[in-house]
């Protein structure tokens, strides 16, 4: 790929991203959104985060080294689930999952 080519595209995600990140913010400033659609817009982060969670957890052949290496990431994230449960707390969560996670590759 060459450099119009590069821009080309370029120009194109930059305008893209404009159009979908900077102007609903103008058209939105000062508006009152109804309650439903507060309500939905506040599921998008735990939505995106669940989806990148769940993309390292299970993956397609997962099994196919074997039980243990698949199964490590899934111990470790109900470890982080007990943990979450019981403080509440994203801080332990992460402090736990990194602990938790390394603990079982050594294994």
């Amino acid at each position: 790929m060459g450099w119009p080519e590069f821009l080309i595209v370029f120009a194109c995600c930059a305008g893209t991203m404009l159009l979908c990140r900077v102007v609903p913010l103008f058209l939105l400033k000062g508006k009152e959104l109804p309650e439903s659609v507060s309500q939905a817009l506040g599921f998008i982060p735990p939505a995106a985060f669940a989806a990148l969670v769940a993309n390292d957890l299970l993956t397609p052949g997962m099994f196919d080294a074997g039980l243990w290496p698949a199964a490590a990431p899934l111990l470790a994230a109900a470890i982080v689930v007990v943990v979450g449960l019981k403080t509440k707390s994203l801080l332990w969560c992460a402090i736990t999952g990194v602990a938790a996670y390394a603990l079982l590759l050594m294994i």
